[in-house]
């Protein structure tokens, strides 16, 4: 009973043509930043909640910029709404085909080891004097189980 999750034709050129498109994102969102652990915790996060607050704030400061101290830079506010407002499709695209690039990743590494281990259990069976001893040996140590010690009993 073999398994095949997954079945892909990747020729030369669709590899040549994915690689030249990942080069062209990696280029095309190049002000794209990474944040460290410490950053991500401490950063105040805008949720669904909040967003609707934040587009509403933004409009009425611009209709009352006279209450807007100098540090206050509406500008740059509105251009980070903007730009997000453009990146959120493609994010939201490029997680999806993340999503199943790390899925496909998953179903071939499956698939694979369901073949090894299928092959490794008919080596074991028919495969006496047929020179597989040296497979049977390094699959045999890959997955020994090893006991652990049983602990003694205190009275």
């Amino acid at each position: 009973m073999s398994q095949n999750l997954v079945t892909l034709h990747i020729s030369p050129d669709d590899l040549a043509a994915i690689a030249a498109a990942i080069t062209t994102l990696q280029e095309k969102l190049g002000g794209l930043i990474e944040l460290s652990v410490d950053q991500r915790r401490s950063l105040t996060k805008m949720g669904d909640k909040s967003e609707a607050f934040c587009r509403q704030t933004l409009i009425v400061l611009a209709q009352n910029k006279q209450i807007i101290p100098p540090e206050l830079d509406l500008a740059e506010a509105e251009r980070d709404l903007h730009n997000l407002d453009l990146l959120r499709p493609h994010l939201a695209n490029l997680r999806q085909l993340v999503s199943k690039a790390d899925d496909t990743e998953m179903a071939l590494g499956s698939d694979i080891l369901t073949a090894a281990l299928e092959g490794y259990a008919l080596a074991k069976v028919f495969g006496k004097g047929a020179g597989l001893d040296a497979l049977k040996e390094a699959m045999a140590a890959r997955y020994s189980r090893k006991r652990h010690p049983t602990p003694v009993a205190t009275a």
